[in-house]
């Protein structure tokens, strides 16, 4: 019988996920190249309060596999024992350690991931491991310095992969995974930010990804924070609330686009996160007092 906290495998996606899985001829060829044969990305992707997920693997992955918990929990069950994984830890598991992992039922971790192979790629999350008090082959879960730029890093390395397959954007995904690794590398103690430092990463982060659906739960988890704490903090230090300074930015980032492109407004409202182009209006003449097509024809300068 399954139980409570380890759930019967999920087929299908999460409402949200990305996920971009190079193709194994392609993968080959980029092993025989010189660069990425020392460090390739092979699979990589998101998942968003992830249900139900769960993998196991009797014979071990042919990748190292690097999961970042965002918000909610985890496990992890390897020959030696179990771990927990939570919101701002890291799970490292080097290629070849049979495993399983997956979410936790009453609480289902948000996830970024990627698989790596290549010559130094062992040596490298030898790199991650080595030091950690409670880590090593046998506890393969560390805490995270700077939960923010891991994720920023993972999120570059996706969006590289997602744009194309080619020899550039292995490269590139290459050098956000390299990056990563020495991050983790690096932040032995696990030392959280301070709190000011703490709100202007999340401000940066948000900035990055003002087309990303970023709850405040998550980047109170990313923080180490409640989010009632988290909240507070932001707002002041900013003047304004989380939301609405997503939406600020969301509308400064939409008049560039509607002043430099011509990209249809229904396009520049999915670029922005907005999925119903008539709620991006709304929002936008909220902000702004026009909409987006009487804004755009106006003379300005």
């Amino acid at each position: 019988m399954t139980r409570d906290h380890e759930p019967v495998p999920r087929m299908r996606g999460f409402a949200g996920e990305r996920i971009s899985v190079l193709a194994r001829p392609l993968m080959r060829e980029a092993l025989a190249l010189p660069l990425t044969s020392r460090l390739l990305v092979t699979d990589c992707g998101y998942f968003p309060k992830a249900a139900d997920h769960q993998r196991n693997r009797t014979e071990g992955s042919p990748q190292a596999i690097v999961i970042v918990c965002v918000d909610g929990a985890g496990w992890c069950r390897l020959p030696s024992g179990r771990s927990e994984v939570g919101a701002g830890q890291a799970l490292v598991i080097p290629a070849g350690v049979p495993h399983a992992y997956g979410a936790a039922a009453d609480d289902p971790w948000t996830i970024w991931w990627l698989h790596l192979a290549g010559a130094d790629v062992a040596e490298l999350a030898g790199a991650v491991l080595a030091g950690r008090v409670a880590a090593g082959p046998e506890r393969p879960v560390i805490d995270l310095g700077d939960v923010y730029q891991a994720v920023s890093l993972i999120d570059d390395a996706l969006g590289r992969m997602e744009h194309d397959d080619s020899v550039r954007s292995r490269q590139s995904a290459a050098g956000a995974a390299w990056h990563l690794l020495a991050l983790l590398a690096a932040g032995r103690t696990g030392t959280s930010a301070s709190r000011n430092d703490a709100i202007q990463q999340a401000q940066q982060y948000l900035r990055e990804h003002v087309g990303a659906r970023t709850s405040v739960a998550a980047l109170a988890a990313l923080a180490q924070l409640s989010p009632s704490h988290f909240a507070a903090l932001f707002r002041r230090a900013t003047g304004t609330g989380v939301l609405q300074y997503q939406t600020r930015l969301r509308m400064s980032r939409a008049r560039e686009l509607l002043d430099t492109t011509d990209q249809p407004i229904a396009e520049i409202a999915r670029a922005l996160g907005y999925t119903d182009p008539f709620y991006f209006s709304r929002q936008f003449r909220a902000v702004h007092g026009t909409s987006p097509s009487d804004y755009r024809v106006q003379h300005k300068g």
